[in-house]
C-alpha cells in the first residue's frame, strides 16, 4: 500500500470517527478546515509548486 493510500484511508477513518463523536457541523468544520489551514500555511513558492504538481498529474 502506497503512502498516499495510507493517508487517504487514515483521513476517511478520522472523518468517520469525528462524524460519530461530534455534531455534524463540528465534524465538517474539522474535516474541511484542516486541509485549508495546511494549504494556507504554505508560503507562495510552495503553493506554486503544489499547483504545478497537481496539474501535471491531471494531464496524465
Amino acid at each position: 500500500m502506497s503512502n498516499r493510500a495510507k493517508v487517504a484511508v487514515g483521513g476517511v477513518a478520522v472523518g468517520v470517527i469525528l462524524l460519530w463523536l461530534l455534531p455534524f457541523w463540528a465534524a465538517l468544520l474539522v474535516i474541511v478546515g484542516v486541509p485549508v489551514v495546511a494549504y494556507l500555511a504554505l508560503d507562495p513558492s510552495q503553493r506554486k509548486r503544489l499547483g504545478r504538481v497537481t496539474r501535471k498529474q491531471l494531464d496524465r
